[in-house]
């Protein structure tokens, strides 16, 4: 009888498939054991594999719903603006996605099956993949026993308990968290993410197996050597079995052939179990495995004793993940770490995909997107994510399934200590000889007195076990303390733009990285938000409802804005993807960094609703990026442009010096590079070509320095620098801005400029005449509102209203005001020098149609109508109101002084004529009344980052 297993998951041609109906029921009173529910037939019916929610069982969810997860801002629970989405059959939840059915607690599963005369005497297990979370088994009226892991298959050794015949097959599943806890808020379980959901959703199989069968297979490569290590566990029913082990590989998803001969050895064992060592020669045509060569082997192992035989095949990469000072190599080239957190966000099942297509899409749009590298934030992704990173050539690092903290702590002596060694170990068991799996974390920033003792003794713990990848204590922000055992560092200190200061590009994060002398990985960068695409609503056709985004775009509707949410969307889209770019570019410019994780590439629909995605939480575009763009500065080959400022004058000269990263498959020799710098229309201003040259694998290589007078540009002009390298997809660019550096007086005119709304300033409003009014630092109505050129972080929420507020804004380029200031429909690099701190006005009391020139856009989860620059009627008058300073240091503030120079001469001509009028009295509220509107969270807890010790 030959038993064929694929993957590195136990399953068996003799097998008997669980997937189907089953009977099902409820064990909210948890009385069911007690009951011996087990012993009769339960009432109702499920399909497996599935959830509960996918087969509609559960609650409804109501106010009372008992949530799987924190909630930092529960001022939706008491805003009376809220209370018309607290209603039942209208309840929209602003944290997290709405489950349609919601279910925590035990519930029963059941299934007859018949076993087949020839599993006699044979080893039978009963497979599960992916239980969520502790399992109970009975057979017929016998218990079995009980397994509890987030990480890896539930597998119960049922040999000699299922002889021929028909039996009943129970099963208890219990999503509480009772007293191993990982903490509320891990992605393995939190509604935050996939949702705290019951059911089986993987492969459902007893299995038959020989009495002397092959237990596990861990391959563990040797390059140097050019051979494989193999570890070989063979268990028997019975002691001192004897028999031949084979072992062939070959490789089989390469156009280049490769069979390893194969070798074979006997054995005998001594009891019911041993573990050969067997070393495997692959030959001088052996193929690696990395990002941009994935070959992959699989390796058949039999045991042959007396007449039976067993096999097993597993998939293996022939890789080698090592460190060269501060940076990774994979097989002994160094890499750079491109990466995006994985948060387990699935909106349509709830729970991560199951199937190898789902996950090989997601590794492909990522490196679509100049990504080579994914980590699973508190959570280990099921054995097909493995399957297809081994297959796109992708770096992952898995992690264990806890976020410790938040009603929990690690290296305290409570459960959860060893359960996190006894879930990476199963994790090193069921995934270890993919090729994908890179690096190890125990999970995301714990809590505890002991954490940093703990941490060190698991990086001790594993880089002993087993060399095959490498190992960190945790992945943390910046308060968490040091663990001076790891391998790697996964900390947020090089990320954010500092911009405080006027924007460049000469800086990066060098300072950040003193003192490390290992790896270290920038954890969760980016987190810059765009508004919600409410297109996206429809979608949610699975397990949950977008009713967040629902709220979202109601209240905006309710406050007059509800034709603006496609506006918002690309404006603040664009400054997102700004931010992004900005920020990555840092990181390639510094020296020694061994890469960034993004958190994320995708849309977080968790802790009050994280749009820090370029992509929505489906993986698919918004609209205002696509990956060619993103590429050119997210990629394993990026020229780079050192740029003191972005914004020149007309008699300054551009210099910009170019260094390029490269970490491609291999050194560059006489690359020829070259540079244009392109006016309105593409019309080109500049060019020309760096002398050719060779690059080796690596950051901070000069290519030359671009150097161009402006002093032909006579009026505000946008210009773009791009350099790129002909015949290949390489090529980056930068958007900079030249603005006249005198500017000829404009006609005198009759328009009264102040800074305060004074007697004269009402009194020429009355008589016709017309207003530019300076508000900078006078606004009552709006000054709660902080706005900086950045966007919101994360967000509001979750974050407590943590500055800035705003998301940049909107503005019509078209508009004759910025006739002589060219901009685009978003915020950019330029408007810094005036937008950057500069207040809003918050317009509540305006009509509900007006639109000021600049409208910056609130936070969604306030909606604010907000403005910084609008015009109006007031009385028989004309009003230009700006609350950005426009008017101090014009010598120095050339952005501010160009744009008040186009709103002015504007105001001097008869385009001049707003269509919508606005009372006096509302205007001086501006500066007079405060907001009626604020925000006040209602819980005095917070998320990590804003508590000061995590010790």
């Amino acid at each position: 009888m030959w038993l064929v297993v694929s993957g590195n998951a136990a399953w068996a041609s003799s097998a008997i498939d669980l997937k189907g109906q089953w009977r099902f029921r409820t064990d909210a009173a948890d009385k069911g054991v007690a009951d011996r529910w087990f012993a009769g037939k339960l009432p109702e019916t499920i399909k497996l594999p599935g959830s509960m929610a996918e087969n509609g069982k559960g609650s409804d969810i109501t106010l009372q719903t008992k949530w799987t997860g924190s909630i930092y801002d529960s001022s939706w629970y008491f805003n009376p603006r809220m209370a018309k989405y607290r209603q039942p059959g209208n309840l929209k939840f602003p944290f997290w996605l709405t489950p349609v059915k919601e279910y925590v607690g035990a519930a029963w599963y059941q299934k007859d099956v018949t076993i087949p005369a020839n599993w006699a005497n044979q080893h039978i297990e009963l497979f599960l993949e992916r239980p969520h979370t502790e399992t109970r088994v009975w057979i017929d009226d016998a218990e079995i026993g009980m397994q509890n892991s987030l990480v890896a298959p539930h597998v119960f050794d049922l040999t000699g308990k299922l002889p021929p015949g028909k039996h009943t097959l129970t099963i208890r599943i219990d999503n509480r968290i009772k007293d191993i806890n990982v903490g509320k808020d891990s992605h393995s379980l939190t509604d935050h993410t996939q949702g705290n959901w019951n059911g089986i959703v993987g492969r459902m199989e007893l299995q038959a197996m020989p009495p002397v069968r092959v237990d596990d297979v861990q391959v563990y490569p040797d390059l140097m050597q050019k051979l494989a290590r193999v570890k070989v566990t063979i268990n028997s029913l019975t002691p001192n079995a004897a028999g031949t082990l084979r072992i062939a590989a070959s490789a089989f998803n390469t156009a280049k052939k490769h069979v390893v001969p194969p070798v074979l050895q006997s054995f005998t064992l001594n009891g019911t179990s041993a573990i050969l060592d067997i070393v495997y020669p692959m030959g001088d045509g052996l193929l690696t495995w990395d990002e941009f060569d994935p070959a992959l082997y699989q390796l058949q192992v039999s045991v042959r004793s007396g007449q039976q035989e067993h096999r097993r095949a597993v998939q293996f990469g022939m890789r080698e993940v090592g460190i060269q000072g501060t940076r990774f190599t994979v097989n002994g080239r160094p890499v750079y770490l491109r990466g995006t957190v994985e948060n387990c966000d699935f909106p349509l099942t709830g729970y991560a995909a199951m199937d190898v297509p789902a996950w090989e899409r997601i590794f492909r749009i990522a490196r679509q997107y100049g990504l080579n590298h994914m980590r699973f934030h508190s959570y280990c992704p099921p054995e097909a994510a493995f399957i297809a990173a081994d297959k796109v050539g992708f770096y992952l690092q898995p992690e264990g399934p806890s976020w410790c903290n938040h009603g929990t702590s690690l290296g305290d002596g409570k459960p959860v200590d060893k359960y996190l060694y006894d879930e990476t170990d199963r994790m090193a068991r069921s995934y270890g000889n993919y090729a994908s799996y890179c690096l190890l974390a125990y999970g995301n920033e714990p809590a505890g007195r002991n954490q940093a003792k703990w941490l060190g003794a698991f990086c001790t713990y594993w880089m002993a076990k087993d060399p095959r990848r490498k190992y960190t204590g945790a992945s943390v922000g910046m308060s968490w303390p040091l663990v001076p055992e790891n391998e790697f560092m996964v900390k947020s200190g090089p990320r954010n733009l500092p911009y405080d200061k006027l924007p460049e590009s000469t800086g990066d994060y060098r300072s950040k990285l003193e003192g490390f002398t290992v790896p270290y990985l920038t954890h969760e960068m980016g987190q810059w938000c765009a508004t919600p695409n409410f297109k996206e609503i429809k979608k949610y056709t699975g397990v949950y409802r977008a009713r967040n985004m629902e709220l979202f775009q109601e209240d905006l509707t309710d406050r007059g804005m509800g034709d603006q949410g496609d506006q918002f969307l690309m404006a603040s889209g664009k400054l997102q993807v700004l931010c992004y770019k900005q920020e990555i570019e840092w990181s390639l410019r510094t020296p020694g960094g061994a890469g960034f994780q993004l958190l994320s590439l995708n849309d977080y629909s968790g802790q009050g609703t994280a749009l820090v995605g370029l992509l929505d939480a489906f993986w698919d575009e918004k609209g205002y990026v696509n990956a060619k763009a993103f590429r050119k500065f997210c990629s394993e080959t990026v020229p780079l442009a050192r740029l003191p400022k972005f914004v020149y004058r007309s008699d300054e000269t551009m210099e910009a010096a170019v260094e390029l990263a490269h970490f491609g498959r291999s050194p560059l020799t006489n690359a020829r590079l070259i540079w244009t710098l392109t006016g309105p229309a593409g019309k080109v201003v500049a060019r020309g070509a760096f002398a050719p040259q060779s690059f080796s694998i690596g950051t901070n290589q000069p290519v030359g320095t671009v150097s161009v007078p402006l002093a032909a540009i006579q009026q505000a002009t946008k210009l773009t620098l791009e350099v790129s390298m002909p015949g290949t997809a390489v090529a980056n660019s930068w958007e900079v801005w030249v603005y006249p550096a005198t500017l000829p007086a404009l006609a005198e005119d009759d328009i009264y400029v102040t800074t305060t709304l004074d007697e004269k300033a009402e009194t020429v409003l009355k008589n016709g005449g017309k207003v530019f009014l300076q508000a900078a630092g006078k606004i009552e109505k709006g000054k709660e509102v902080v706005q900086h050129f950045l966007p919101v972080f994360w967000n509001t929420s979750w974050f407590k209203m943590r500055p800035p507020h705003t998301l940049g804004f909107v503005v019509n380029p078209a508009h004759p005001a910025f006739g002589q200031f060219p901009t685009d429909p978003h915020s950019n690099l330029q408007w810094w020098e005036i937008v950057h701190k500069a207040q809003v006005m918050n317009l509540e009391d305006f009509p509900a149609s007006f639109r000021p020139i600049v409208q910056p856009i609130d936070t969604w989860f306030l909606n604010r109508r907000l403005g910084m620059i609008l015009e109006t009627k007031v009385g028989a008058g004309k009003l230009m109101l700006c609350s950005a300073d426009l008017l101090s240091d014009p010598d120095h503030r050339i952005v501010a002084r160009q744009l008040f120079r186009s709103l002015r001469a504007y105001m001097q001509t008869a385009a001049f004529a707003p269509e919508t009028s606005v009372d006096l009295t509302t205007i001086r509220a501006l500066f007079n009344s405060p907001s009626r509107d604020t925000f006040k969270a209602f819980t005095a807890d917070s998320p990590d980052e804003l508590k000061k010790s995590r010790m």
